[in-house]
């Protein structure tokens, strides 16, 4: 009894042109909201290095 092993049933493609996550796909606000915790959250290690 052969076995054949063809994986050939999806077509190689490109990981970026298929992003999971895209900053592009986020509105407005919710960039704006993002990038408010990302600074917050710089900030509060600035505080945490310098305590």
């Amino acid at each position: 009894m052969a076995h054949h092993h063809h994986h050939h049933h999806h077509a190689p493609r490109a990981l970026a042109a298929a992003p999971t996550f895209s900053l592009l796909r986020l509105s407005a606000w919710e960039r704006l909201a993002g990038a408010g915790v990302l600074l917050g959250a710089l900030w509060l290690l600035v505080f945490l290095v310098m305590a």
